[in-house]
C-alpha cells in the first residue's frame, strides 16, 4: 500500500469523528440568558430586592454564574464547546428569580392592604376629633398634635400612592403618636379646667350680682364658648361673637403668649379713636391680681425672671375673621362694637372666663 493510500484511510477515519464532533458543538443559550435577565428585572421592579432579598440575591448569583459559564465555554475550541451547564443554571436562575418575585408579590399586596387599612382608621380618627375640638378652646391647645397627625396623613396618602406601603405605615404610627399626645393634652385641659371652675362660677355670680344690685350693665366672656355677653341688670341683653388671642386655652401668663387674660376687670377708656383697631373698650389689665399671681409665677420659676406682664388689652373691633387672631385682646365685628359701646362705659365691669359651665 503507497503512502497516499494510507493517509488516504486515515483521513477517511478522522474526518467523519472530526464532523460528528463539529456537529455535536452548542450554540450560546441566548434565549435562556434573556429569560433569566428579565425575570431577575421583573423581579427588581416588584421590589424583590427589598421583600425577598434571599431568593433575589440567589438568582443574581445564578445569573452571573451562568454568563461567566457561557464565557467560559466561548474561550474554548469550537469542537469543545458545551453549553449544557450554562443552560441549566440559567433555568434556575428563571425560576428563583420568578420565586422573588411571587414572594415579593406577596409581601407588596399585605403591605397595601394593611397601609390602606390604618390610613382609613386614621382618617376616621381625625376627622371624630375635628368635629370634637371644632370651635373649642381645645383646639387651640391641641392643634399642633392634630396638625401633625394630619400632616402624617397626607404624606402616608402620598406615599401608599406611589407604592411605598413600609413609609406609610411609618407615618401613620407618628399620626397615631400625635392622636395620643392630644388625647392627653385634652385630658390635662379638663383636669385643670375642673380645678379653675369654681373660680369661674364666683367671678360670674359676682358680676351678675352686682348688676342685679346697681341695674348697670356689665360684659361677660365666655372663652370657651367664643361669646361676649352684655347682661343688664343681672339678665341677658345681647349676645356677640368674639375671637380671641392666638393663644388662648390657657390663662394669661406673660407679655407676649398670645394669651387672652382671665378675671375680673373694668373698663377703663372707650376709644373712639385711639386704638390701631377699629375703636376699642381698654380694660384694667393687669389689675392687682394678676400682678401678685405673675410675681408668685416668676419666683416658682413658671415664667422668665426677664419676662414683662403686658398691657393694653382691648375689647376692639376689626374681627369677624372666624379664627382666634389678636395678641390677647378680646375682638368683635365693627358692627358689634359699635352695638356694644351704645351701652357701656369708663367702669363698667369685664368678666373673663375661660369658660362658663351655668350661664346664660
Amino acid at each position: 500500500m503507497t503512502e497516499g493510500h494510507r493517509i488516504k484511510n486515515v483521513l477517511i477515519v478522522i474526518i467523519p469523528a472530526l464532523m460528528s464532533a463539529m456537529v455535536g458543538c452548542q450554540d450560546p443559550p441566548l434565549s435562556t440568558l434573556e429569560k433569566a435577565d428579565f425575570a431577575l428585572k421583573s423581579a427588581a421592579a416588584g421590589k424583590a430586592r427589598i421583600y425577598a432579598e434571599p431568593q433575589y440575591r440567589q438568582a443574581e448569583e445564578l445569573l452571573r454564574k451562568g454568563q461567566l459559564e457561557i464565557a467560559r465555554q466561548k474561550g474554548r475550541l469550537a469542537p469543545f464547546r458545551n453549553y449544557h451547564a450554562a443552560d441549566s443554571i440559567l433555568n434556575v436562575a428563571y425560576t428563583v428569580a420568578n420565586l422573588a418575585a411571587d414572594e415579593a408579590r406577596g409581601k407588596v399586596v399585605a403591605l397595601r392592604s394593611k397601609a390602606e387599612n390604618e390610613l382609613g382608621n386614621l382618617r376616621d380618627e381625625l376627622a371624630v376629633w375635628k368635629e370634637a375640638l371644632n370651635g373649642s378652646l381645645q383646639a387651640i391647645t391641641a392643634g399642633r398634635d392634630w396638625s401633625k397627625a394630619d400632616l402624617a396623613l397626607k404624606m402616608s396618602e402620598r406615599l401608599v400612592g406611589i407604592g411605598e406601603y413600609e413609609s406609610a405605615i411609618e407615618s401613620i404610627e407618628k399620626g397615631k403618636e400625635s392622636l395620643v399626645q392630644l388625647a392627653e393634652v385634652i385630658a390635662q385641659t379638663a383636669e385643670d379646667e375642673k380645678r379653675e371652675i369654681k373660680n369661674w362660677r364666683i367671678w360670674v355670680n359676682e358680676t351678675l350680682k352686682e348688676s342685679i344690685r346697681s341695674g348697670s350693665p356689665a360684659i361677660i366672656v365666655d372663652k370657651s364658648a367664643h361669646k361676649l355677653y352684655l347682661v343688664k341688670g343681672g339678665k341677658l341683653a345681647q349676645t356677640f361673637d368674639c375671637e380671641l388671642g392666638y393663644n388662648s386655652a390657657r390663662q394669661k401668663l406673660f407679655s407676649g403668649d398670645g394669651a387672652t387674660p382671665e378675671g375680673k376687670y373694668q373698663i377703663t377708656s372707650v376709644r373712639h379713636n385711639g386704638s390701631k383697631f377699629y375703636k376699642a373698650l381698654a380694660i384694667n389689665y393687669p389689675n392687682a391680681h394678676d400682678k401678685r399671681i405673675f410675681s408668685e409665677n416668676k419666683s416658682k420659676g413658671i415664667i422668665s425672671r426677664r419676662a414683662r406682664i403686658g398691657a393694653f388689652i382691648e375689647i376692639h373691633g376689626d374681627g369677624g375673621k372666624m379664627k382666634d387672631w389678636t395678641n390677647g385682646c378680646v375682638a368683635l365685628a365693627n358692627n358689634d362694637i359699635d352695638r356694644l359701646m351704645k351701652h357701656v362705659s369708663r367702669g363698667t365691669p369685664v368678666t373673663i372666663v375661660r369658660r362658663s359651665d351655668r350661664w346664660p
